[in-house]
């Protein structure tokens, strides 16, 4: 394409875009929004990614606004970018070729709770926290928990989200039932039903979560609740090295003790911990577990768990069964992002995971370790272990060019690790803009089948383009 040709083409999408919000301004009023201020914020990363605003922000109550949004910007050929939290990690929310945020903050409603299906229906920008909060005292709890309280469970399908409580309960992919949403050619699709299984048909509920809205846009979500169990138990055990903290878990697993959490955090994670959330742990590597389970088997859990740990030179071993020292733990372990920027301020915390088949987590744990020293960047870790997934924020002085080309360094051995040990490049943070480009060495012409899905269900590329695809790879 000629420069000229290349000029003509985006002065032509701009006119559309300004085309396409005139329309929708008449529609929405004050609930579009143009403003620098609004549109920035709907593009933060929590990343180094660059800032990249729509060209305005919409605000929608209901399923029939959004496939309104949909059938003008398809008309007008203009990019969509759901919002919902804005909690994600990989520039999700970023539109690097302009157009329309739509934001979910208002569509918060739990539609339908069914006690005895333990099941429930709710709109895409209802928390994870307001879910639980609804259906707490029904005896029941969603159990999918990134450690964002207020990530929205649209956002969370989206981006094929995990968390703390995986081990046990499973991902956003075990815990979606069915979706409705609207697809690029305005169409509202409802995924499934709310039976338990079905072999009828295509499985569109798996095909749209991790899609994250490249493929359709999420405006219901049908989930699994679980009942609160009978007795919960936490503990926190620290050992003298990586590899027994990671040795203690697969024994764990392979013996079934069930654990609800186990989350590991390095020596300078916990130094974090201890600063921002004013703890006192040991500056060890630390394993911070949950027991799920009757009186019986929860304290038969621990038992079980701390010989194995004692076995493999387990430094301590502390458990809590009150509700308010479980909750401050977990806390801790929720302020991992925050901890970890407070270690050196000024610096950007470029968060990024991977995820391998535990029987090489601690080789990968150990390997990441090494490089961490030899590029002398500083970055804790901290992982979902009983998955084999791990969370590294390298803090980043974005003045310095030699710690920048450090960073990504590390980030592209991290990667290129994972996925020779039959591991992912990300575990649960989504692809979005960060992890493009490590795609093709993961799924090889995996990624051809998946471009063709896209090019036949969004033709026009409107829906979050930029996002998980290689360009022309």
């Amino acid at each position: 394409m000629t420069n000229s040709t290349s000029l003509i083409s985006e002065q032509s999408g701009t006119e559309a875009r300004r085309t396409a919000i005139s329309i929708l301004r008449q529609r929405f009023g004050d609930r579009l929004q143009t403003g620098e201020a609004v549109r920035r914020q709907h593009a933060h990363t929590l990343t180094w990614l660059a800032n990249q605003p729509p060209d305005a922000v919409v605000w929608v109550d209901t399923t029939e606004e959004v496939r309104e949004i949909v059938n003008v910007a398809s008309t007008y050929s203009v990019p969509i970018i759901p919002f919902g939290a804005g909690t994600s990690l990989e520039g999700h929310t970023n539109a690097p070729e302009g157009g329309i945020s739509i934001d979910f903050s208002r569509m918060n409603k739990v539609l339908q709770v069914n006690e005895r299906d333990l099941d429930c229906v709710v709109e895409a920008g209802v928390s994870r926290k307001a879910l639980n909060d609804h259906v707490k005292d029904m005896g029941l709890f969603f159990s999918v928990d990134p450690g964002a309280e207020d990530a929205t469970l649209g956002g969370m399908a989206a981006t094929r989200a995990s968390g703390t409580n995986a081990v046990k309960y499973g991902t956003m992919r075990e815990n979606v039932l069915s979706l409705k949403a609207v697809m690029a050619d305005g169409s509202v699709v409802t995924t499934a039903s709310r039976a338990r299984k079905s072999s009828a048909g295509y499985d569109l509920t798996k095909l749209l979560v991790g899609s994250e809205g490249t493929l359709g846009i999420i405006t219901e979500v049908t989930v699994r609740l679980n009942g609160i169990p009978e007795q919960i138990l936490a503990a926190v055990c620290t050992f003298d090295s990586t590899e027994a903290a990671c040795n203690t878990v697969i024994q764990s697993i392979q013996l079934g003790l069930g654990v609800a959490r186990m989350e590991l955090l390095d020596e300078l994670m916990i130094r974090g911990i201890n600063a921002y959330s004013k703890m006192t742990l040991e500056e060890k590597p630390t394993l911070f577990l949950e027991f799920h389970g009757t009186t019986v088997s929860a304290r038969d859990q621990v038992e079980q768990f701390e010989a194995i740990a004692t076995s493999e030179g387990a430094r301590g071993f502390v458990w809590a069964e009150k509700e308010e020292d479980r909750r401050r733990l977990w806390k801790a372990r929720h302020d991992v992002y925050w901890a970890t920027k407070a270690l050196r301020p000024g610096t950007e915390a470029l968060a990024t995971d991977v995820c391998v088949p535990i029987s090489r987590l601690a080789e990968c744990l150990i390997a990441t370790q090494n490089d961490i020293k030899e590029l002398g960047i500083i970055s804790p870790i901290a992982g979902h272990v009983g998955d084999g997934n791990f969370h590294c924020q390298p803090l980043i002085d974005m003045g310095s060019p030699q710690e920048i080309e450090a960073a990504k360094v590390f980030l592209s051995r991290l990667a290129d690790r994972a996925i020779a040990m039959a591991g992912t490049c990300t575990g649960e943070h989504g692809v979005g803009q960060g992890k493009i480009k490590y795609l093709r060495a993961e799924h090889g012409a995996g990624v051809d089948v998946m471009r063709l899905i896209k090019g036949v269900l969004d033709p026009k590329n409107i829906l979050n383009p930029g996002k998980v695809l290689p360009a022309g790879a």
